[in-house]
């Protein structure tokens, strides 16, 4: 039975139980959440007022005030910095518990040391879709999170509360086809700046800047770049939609998406993350939390993901991403060639973006022409995109993690072969099997299948396809580099026993002459999660600079 969940459960392989991707808890009381004596003492002091939030709101306004005139005084104070970042967190946590909105019309609080304070928020888009009353907008701080998609926290030290901010009233996907999806969840740090009696929220993506003024001084600005993806996770129960995808393939291959992380930004290098058989998006989730720890990773790279239905043969997921990149070009002109990274059989969708078929491949199911075939328009798109492909434009660096590039011997044993009849064709229309398979070479037929291959099947190491691919070149100028686990264990390079393997791909596999590096680690199959495997990843992204 382990060897059916290698194929057909991966993500349970990850687990090791019944934990999630992400669950979110939130904390408790605010007095719990402070770090300090002084906010412990402020925090005490405010739960008397909770029964009057806009007293509270003004107390820690007053507060924030306060600490803002010591910090000027004494810049470099960490433990004032994170005295006037807990009193802004209190200030958005009101704002968030009682639907107050600043940014329609100014909220009135009482003040302790003078006038009222007049609290605003100047919505940071003019755009309708990103007005301020479409998010939620909590403290992080007051987020706990825990799951197998979830690594170390990843603070930034500096000024300013972080946000974690996410958007469920606009389909986002109708706005912009790349957008993060439907919802959308993001980081943001909130400072408010203080003149006379107005108070002023100012809203700052810690993506994109390093630094605030703030009062004439410069600080780093703090960011939070775990909540969001962590609160993602935990919301969009991307688990179910793992299995659906691998099991139902032709229900969801409309639904593979080329999707970016985070606000596009034309002077940084997409990073395309893409994921392997049986998982989706979500399992990049720490080594992304980990990169953007890195302020070089920061200033210069911005993240994407491709999802796919696991499913499908991946040569044909290749061909909807070189479709989806296409259109991303045509939606941001100008975009920056992109680092492709692949773990699993997404390092075989990788490998085919970089790789010119000619008719090789073509040639191998058939011994005519496309133009000499009679398919239906479905059948010759569909043929077309997997067996007739150029090395895509605008790809500047590979990186192959734990690839299956000549793929497993466990894909032929019982379990392999069950699995791939449980996930069973790739297209709904069996027509199209039909038509393609009548004018297919006799020796290229698939054998007691009435289907299409599916991506297990594509897995079987004697594939003509695999065998076929794997003698071509890759595009001329572009780098790649092989990240390769085998769980510490070392063994043999090739098929003599024991093998080196990362317990579902072995070393034979993942191996591809003419990387620029190649790291083995002790790890499995996830070597993308591995401390190793991080900080690899990090130093050819740092290098590619």
């Amino acid at each position: 039975m382990k060897r059916l969940l290698f194929f057909l459960l991966p993500a349970a392989v990850l687990l090791g139980g019944c934990v999630g991707y992400s669950k979110a808890k939130i904390r408790g009381n605010t007095v719990g959440l402070a770090t300090t004596a002084e906010q412990k003492q402020l925090a005490v002091a405010q739960e008397k007022s909770a029964n009057n939030p806009l007293a509270q709101l003004g107390g820690y306004l007053d507060a924030a005030d306060e600490v803002r005139r010591k910090l000027a005084r004494d810049p470099k104070n960490t433990l004032l910095q994170s005295d006037y970042n807990f009193a802004v967190a209190r200030v958005m946590d009101i704002l968030h518990e009682t639907k107050l909105a600043p940014w329609d019309k100014p909220v009135v609080a009482p003040s302790a040391t003078g006038a009222p304070w007049r609290l605003t928020l100047k919505p940071p888009s003019k755009e309708k879709q990103f007005h301020p009353s479409l998010f939620e907008f909590r403290p992080s701080d007051r987020y706990d999170f825990r799951g197998k998609g979830v690594g170390e926290r990843s603070l930034k030290e500096g000024l300013g509360a972080p946000l974690v901010v996410a958007g469920r009233e606009v389909d986002y996907t109708k706005l912009d086809q790349f957008a993060q999806g439907k919802n959308v969840y993001y980081s943001l740090t909130a400072l408010v700046n203080f003149r006379g009696r107005n108070a002023d929220i100012a809203l700052l993506d810690p993506l994109s800047r390093e630094n605030v003024v703030f009062d004439g001084r410069t600080y780093p600005l703090a960011g939070d770049f775990q909540g969001p993806l962590a609160l993602a996770l935990d919301e969009l129960d991307l688990e179910k939609k793992e299995l659906l995808g691998l099991f139902k393939p032709q229900e969801f291959a409309g639904r593979a998406r080329l999707a970016r992380l985070q606000p596009y930004d034309p002077r940084k290098i997409p990073v395309i993350c893409i994921h392997g058989l049986g998982n989706s998006p979500a399992t990049w989730a720490p080594l992304v939390e980990f990169l953007r720890g890195d302020p070089v990773i920061r200033e210069n790279y911005q993240v994407w993901f491709y999802a796919y239905p696991s499913g499908l043969p991946y040569p044909l997921a290749a061909a909807y991403l070189r479709e989806q990149l296409a259109e991303a070009r045509k939606r941001y002109p100008g975009m920056r060639d992109a680092v492709v990274i692949g773990h699993s059989m997404g390092g075989m969708i990788s490998r085919a973006l970089i790789t010119d078929s000619g008719d090789e491949l073509w040639d191998l199911y058939f011994d005519k022409p496309p133009g000499r075939l009679t398919l239906s328009d479905k059948a010759r798109r569909m043929l077309g995109g997997m067996l007739l492909f150029k090395p895509v434009p605008g790809i500047g660096r590979v990186v192959f993690v734990s690839a299956s590039h000549r793929g497993s011997d466990k894909a032929v044993d019982f379990w392999g072969r069950l699995g791939a009849a449980i996930v069973g064709s790739p297209v709904e229309d069996k027509e199209v099997y039909d038509e393609v398979i009548t004018q297919t070479r006799p020796e290229a037929r698939t054998h007691s299948r009435n289907r299409l291959p599916n991506s297990i099947d594509l897995l079987d190491p004697d594939s003509l396809f695999l065998e076929k691919i794997n003698t071509l070149p890759t595009a001329r100028g572009v780098p790649y580099h092989s990240l390769i686990g085998d769980r510490g264990k070392g063994g043999f390079l090739d098929h003599t026993k024991p093998e080196s393997s990362d317990g579902i791909v072995p070393y034979w596999s993942s191996h591809m002459n003419g990387a620029q590096s190649e790291r083995v680690i002790p790890s499995g199959h996830w070597s993308h999660l591995h401390p190793l495997g991080m900080a690899e990843i990090k130093r050819i992204l740092v290098e590619h600079l």
